[in-house]
């Protein structure tokens, strides 16, 4: 079911999942580029005490992968990923057996930074967030069953294209590279995501903060 909501109400949420569970809480934010995942996620974590995020971009294979493996063209579809090393270090989070650091995405060099990303043991949620958390093939089926919730998010078309043809060009892209890279590469993954959004927990349409 699609819903407008309040940063608020999804604190709440969580609050509610970590009572009834009694153990660490795993959220999962989905959705497709541009979607406001990570906005969501930080203020989740930054206000939810205990909190710690896991992005899922920072396990995107190094530009000399990509190259390597004749793929840098498509640099964000499913199998431009570490899934594996994703999905491990995950299980890791989700057991709290111990301080876990993982790996962080930097756009400004378009490349993946190992173990900047510190999630402690003391940590009571992790809310981790990306494109492919509920993503069915290219070894990505093991996430769903990892997290306890998966919202998917999903604003107006015209809102997040926007969003992204901004993004691209403030990392140095012209506005025309930008959008020729949103209409080739970045809306054939986001209908490939779509296809995850009615197996998700909660779709979110937009949300106040």
């Amino acid at each position: 079911m699609s819903a407008s909501t309040t940063l608020e109400a999804l604190i709440e949420r969580v609050t509610a999942l970590q009572g009834s569970l009694g153990r660490r809480v795993v959220i999962g934010i989905v959705g497709p580029p541009g979607a406001g995942k990570s906005t969501l996620a930080e203020r989740l974590t930054a206000r939810i005490r205990g909190a710690a995020l896991l992005p899922m971009d920072g396990f995107h294979l190094a530009q000399e992968q990509l190259v390597a493996l004749g793929r840098a063209t498509r640099k964000g579809a499913p199998d431009t990923f570490d899934s594996a090393g994703y999905i491990e270090l995950l299980r890791r989070a989700r057991r709290g057996d111990g301080e876990v650091f993982a790996p962080r995405f930097d756009r400004s060099i378009e490349e993946p930074i190992a173990a900047a990303v510190r999630i402690p043991a003391s940590a009571t949620v992790v809310v981790t967030e990306g494109n492919y958390l509920m993503h069915e093939g290219d070894g990505w089926n093991p996430v769903a069953e990892l997290l306890d919730e998966s919202w998917y998010l999903d604003p107006p078309t015209p809102l997040r294209v926007e969003r992204l043809t901004r993004r691209h060009i403030a990392f140095g892209r012209t506005p025309t590279a930008a959008g020729r890279w949103v209409a080739e590469v970045d809306e054939q993954n986001a209908t490939l995501i779509e296809r995850a959004r009615e197996r998700c927990s909660l779709v979110i349409e937009t949300w106040d903060d």
